[in-house]
């Protein structure tokens, strides 16, 4: 059975990144980069009592991600992986999730720390990090416990002009 799904952005990610290339691949190597999150008045009264989170989820649309491939080196490693198991951007559905530090809540934008979503990327949700749901810190990390490349920004290799197709 094939479903599909609609999604509508609740809101815009504002953040210093204005292409991929140079970019944090994710939050813990964006420490010091702060954005916003604009959410859109419609949404403004779902952000009740979110003040109280430390940090929080953000899943967003992946824009300007490449073409979806199912097979890739990610930026973390210099071997081939499946999709599924990286967190490249060049996905069949391309959600992105980041779990930023809540710096503060003003009417409708939310001041975010550890930002490493490019500016002007479409918000799908937020939800709260919940340590006693979301920390497993004895869990295995697969392949990525074996050793990476210690990249902590990106470079070109997703940039559709440049991707070579069986990447």
């Amino acid at each position: 059975m094939r479903s599909h799904a609609q999604l509508t952005p609740i809101g815009l990610i504002r953040s210093p990144f204005q292409e991929p290339a140079g970019t944090p691949i994710q939050p813990v190597y964006a420490a010091q980069a702060q954005g916003t999150v604009e959410v859109f008045s419609d949404y403004v009264d779902g952000l009740l009592d979110l003040n109280g989170f430390e940090r929080i989820w953000l899943l967003y649309w992946l824009d300007r991600a490449p073409v979806p491939c199912l097979q890739l080196v990610p930026f973390r490693d210099d071997v081939r992986h499946g999709v599924f198991a990286t967190r490249a951007p060049c996905r069949p559905n391309p959600i992105g999730l980041s779990c930023v530090r809540l710096l503060g809540i003003e009417h409708n934008v939310l001041t975010v720390g550890g930002m490493d979503v490019l500016d002007g990327t479409p918000l799908l949700d937020i939800k709260p990090y919940v340590p006693a749901f979301d920390a497993f810190p004895q869990s295995r990390a697969g392949w990525f416990e074996k050793g990476h490349s210690g990249r902590t920004h990106a470079d070109h290799r997703f940039a559709p002009e440049t991707r070579d197709s069986r990447d």
